[in-house]
């Protein structure tokens, strides 16, 4: 089920918040615990029922092994629970690659069959690692079944995150806050979503038609011109921005109507200087989770430079891995690896810093060039963008032929610099950030301006709806 869908706006929502709020009053902290997963598990079987069966295994599974491993800490067991956890999104999300790569070297056909990819799946798993590892660590205390179903299926952040660690979870159930539904948490929690809304459905999915545009005609075997590969690809890299940003705003939105603070996922990436920065701005918690579970326990930085940038390529590669099971999100990996690495070693021996508009220019296009290939569908698209956008192989560089709104598709790009470079984000706009107070600014023109911004953007999903958000796909 779509956040930026009528069902979901007038249907799931206000019929979970009420059931939430009721079962709370009426019965008490457990009785909304067990509304709210139930409800959750609705939200997620919408999609296809049958994998909410999935879902729930995978839960009862990881719950007795965490039991387990508390009682007695066993590093074979839990690298068994690992294992599992792996190995289920192995076979979904990796089966047909790897049978691919098999069928290419032996020189004969392995088919695996269609397999119909879980929503989530690489979210919920990362998420049930982090908690056996984190159980296995004693950093987080098993707890109880009910509490542990609504760690993993809260519908906020079951599908595209953020990957949340139950330590930062769990303890905010026994607040004051959590199904109280507070004015102001509500208040907090309805602007971040209204925000979230209107890049979603407003900017994103109007981004969309330029990038789609560029990569159809390619397929179709048109030569984009320099200009229009620069403008579908400008369209592509602030889809995926408002896209993303648009969930995490809305997840944040959602929790805190709960009464529950979800962890930050996204922070203005594109304003960052360097790479690095980049990382600690774009899907925080899929960052964190590389660097504490992958990266450290490879040594990180303890072991010199050397053994440092090769754990980098492998965190880098792991992570581009885990967006898609293709060679060209390998590749997008890779080149984000090769980015760090460089950006690394001219902080420890450059003695010259770069201008800030150079560098946040050049930032900007590495990422920019990486997005080609999480784009493409293949190699030689990938590759035939990228020659057009350097100039190569057209005469007529500066044509706009193929988009037939071009004048709507260059206003949307034009927006989306604007709003990703010269505006707060949505956090920064309604709250601050350490301790959530209002902003100091006019409340009444704020939630005015964010309310009519809210009411065009469910009208906006009345008249035309709304796509799936990219990352559901991962």
């Amino acid at each position: 089920m779509l956040f930026a869908s009528l069902p979901f706006l007038f249907g799931f929502l206000p019929a979970t918040v009420l059931g939430t709020f009721v079962a709370y009053r009426s019965l008490g902290r457990q009785a909304a615990l067990i509304f709210l997963s139930a409800a959750s598990l609705v939200f997620y079987g919408w999609h296809y029922p049958p994998y909410i069966v999935l879902l729930v295994a995978t839960i009862g599974v990881n719950f007795l092994l965490a039991r387990r491993i508390h009682a007695r800490p066993d590093k074979w067991l839990t690298g068994i629970g690992v294992a599992l956890n792996l190995g289920l999104l192995a076979w979904f999300k990796y089966a047909g690659f790897l049978a691919e790569m098999v069928s290419t070297i032996l020189g004969n056909h392995i088919g695996v069959g269609t397999i119909l990819l879980p929503l989530g799946i690489s979210f919920f798993t990362f998420q049930q690692i982090a908690y056996l590892v984190d159980i296995h660590q004693r950093k987080a205390e098993p707890g109880k079944l009910v509490e542990y179903v609504f760690f993993v299926t809260f519908f906020p952040q079951l599908i595209a995150g953020p990957i949340v660690h139950h330590r930062e979870l769990i303890p905010q159930l026994g607040q004051s806050n959590f199904a109280r539904f507070l004015t102001r948490d509500v208040t907090m929690g309805a602007l971040l979503f209204c925000i979230g809304l209107g890049k979603k459905v407003l900017l994103a999915d109007n981004l969309r038609m330029g990038a789609d545009t560029l990569f159809y005609a390619q397929s179709l075997g048109i030569e984009p011109t320099m200009a229009e590969a620069w403008l579908g690809m400008l369209s592509y890299t602030f889809q995926i921005y408002f896209d993303f940003s648009g969930y995490a705003d809305m997840a944040l939105g959602l929790g805190l109507i709960f009464g529950l603070r979800l962890p930050e996922n996204f922070r203005s990436p594109y304003k960052s200087y360097d790479i690095i920065d980049f990382w600690r701005r774009w899907n925080i918690t899929l960052s964190i989770f590389l660097r504490d579970y992958i990266y450290l326990p490879l040594g990180g930085n303890r072991k010199g430079p050397v053994r440092r940038y090769a754990n980098l390529w492998i965190v880098m590669l792991l992570g581009g891995l885990w967006h898609g099971a293709g060679w060209q999100f390998i590749v997008w990996g890779a080149l984000h690896g090769f980015y760090l690495t460089v950006n690394h070693i001219w902080r420890r021996f450059s003695p010259y810093r770069l201008p800030p508009a150079f560098s946040l220019a050049l930032t900007f296009t590495c990422v920019v060039i990486a997005w080609v290939f999480f784009r493409a569908e293949d190699f030689p698209q990938a590759f035939a963008i990228l020659s057009a956008m350097v100039g190569a192989g057209s005469n007529t560089a500066f044509e706009l032929a193929i988009f037939a709104d071009v004048a709507w598709v260059v206003v949307f790009a034009l927006s989306g610099a604007c709003l990703a470079w010269f505006t707060p984000n949505a956090v920064q706009i309604v709250t601050r950030f350490k301790d959530w107070r209002p902003a100091a600014i006019s409340h009444q023109a704020l939630y005015g301006a964010v309310g009519a911004l809210g009411a065009v953007a469910v009208f906006k999903t009345y008249a035309s709806g709304s796509y799936a958000f990219i990352y559901f796909q991962f």
